[in-house]
């Protein structure tokens, strides 16, 4: 048994070498379908689990009349426009009910080099705990920020773009976009006192500032009782209650009766507020949207993998006719026609096996790009080592699909006439 096996692996050994270039080809091809396959369906499946699967922190979110949507992107994943304001009574009004373990406001309108800029108390440093007990925890040397200065605290990824650091201080631009126009500045100048411990969050990629700061910020109006109201104007005042507003409160629920609660009255009840709970049923329908994109996505990956299948049936079918004559010496010699044909289809996934291994760096790759793409727009994190089924199934059902390729040139090669391959014209 063990001739007839070293013999094939021969064969092959011999005919990968010999046409070097092909195989090369072939296995590139085969490498960036494999990876492509692989990381369309990692990709989609790790994001769609970090929006939607994930500890979000909060429970529920409450702000102006809309989509349920649109405010979650907004104050959870600091993405979008913010879908309205409502009344600081209302933040009051949550604080104290009964129902909610923490109610936290967000005030956002402003950025720094396309960090977004949130006005917020200091108990989203204190008692809000994002995940099994952490919270947003100040590096060192650095503290929290004091309410009624101009100070800030800034996520761990802010640094990388801004090179802000503890102890600088910046000019907040008005929008929530970057436009790089110095008119857009705000005349108010903050220092940074305090870079938070990564979360791997979108914490990390927000700068937070007191929200009287927001407030007082010169060029921003309040009218949370209607009336125009310019707190820059007024600036070492206390600001009337009601005048004052927020784009979002942020909240932790005692319970899901809680939150079945808030959605029966704010929801359901004709309010002019909107409750988004729970957050990742939100999020859910925006994959439910896109689902359509991950289909088209896995369609062209599909579509590459047959390409990569059709390579190998090239590659080797168009070799057999200048292999006619080796495999007539071969036959002239003792071998079968059963193990030429053999020797055929191992070589084809021989080539599928090298592409795979190529397509695990292809991969890898992908999954890299993907991952910094991902942290920097939304600050959720990608684990590029994370198992997925995928990465058994691929290459596995390439290695079927290279075997089946080979089928047609080693039925061509066990059709070979032993007289006619060794003629001298042949």
């Amino acid at each position: 048994m063990k001739g007839p096996l070293s013999g094939i692996a021969m064969i092959v050994r011999r005919s990968l070498r010999r046409h070097l270039l092909s195989t090369t080809v072939t296995v590139l091809a085969i490498g960036l379908a494999t990876g492509l396959v692989m990381a369309v369906f990692a990709v989609s499946d790790q994001t769609e689990g970090a929006f939607t699967g994930g500890d979000l922190g909060f429970d529920a979110v409450v702000g102006a009349r809309g989509s349920q949507l649109q405010l979650v992107l907004n104050s959870v994943f600091h993405l979008d426009t913010s879908p309205g304001n409502v009344p600081w009574a209302l933040y009051e009004q949550l604080q104290s009910d009964p129902r909610v373990g923490l109610a936290i406001p967000y005030a956002v309108g402003d950025n720094y080099l396309g960090h977004r800029i949130v006005g917020t108390t200091p108990e989203l440093f204190t008692a809000f705990s994002y995940r099994d007990g952490k919270t947003l925890a100040p590096g060192p040397g650095g503290r929290v920020f004091e309410p009624d200065l101009r100070e800030a605290v800034i996520g761990s990824a802010v640094p990388q773009r801004t090179g802000l650091t503890l102890g600088a201080t910046f000019q907040p631009t008005h929008g929530v976009v970057a436009t790089g126009r110095e008119r857009d500045e705000h005349e108010e100048d903050y220092l940074v006192v305090a870079v938070l411990e990564p979360t791997n969050s979108p914490a990390d990629k927000v700068i937070w500032i007191p929200i009287d700061g927001m407030f007082h910020m010169s060029g921003h109006v309040l009218r949370g009782d209607g009336e125009e109201f310019h707190a820059d104007e007024h600036e070492g005042e206390e600001i009337p209650d009601a005048v004052k507003q927020v784009s979002a409160i942020m909240l932790k629920l005692r319970g899901p009766q809680a939150g079945m609660a808030l959605n029966q009255q704010y929801n359901l009840g004709g309010s002019d507020y909107t409750v988004a709970w729970p957050v990742a049923a939100s999020l859910a329908q925006l994959f439910d949207k896109l689902g359509w994109v991950v289909s088209v996505l896995r369609l062209v990956a599909y579509l590459v993998v047959v390409v990569a299948a059709g390579t190998i049936l090239a590659s080797l079918y168009n070799t057999m006719n200048e292999r006619r004559r080796e495999f007539a010496i071969l036959r002239a010699l003792g071998a079968r026609r059963r193990t030429v044909m053999v020797a055929i289809v191992l070589e084809a996934m021989a080539i599928t096996a090298l592409g795979c291994l190529a397509g695990l760096l292809v991969y890898g790759a992908i999954m890299a790009v993907a991952a910094h793409l991902v942290r920097e727009q939304t600050g959720v994190v990608l684990d590029v080592f994370a198992w997925h089924p995928a990465l058994a199934a691929t290459p596995v059902g390439m290695l079927l699909l290279g075997g089946l390729a080979g089928l047609l040139p080693a039925a061509k090669a066990y059709a070979t006439d032993v007289a006619a391959g060794l003629l001298p014209t042949s």
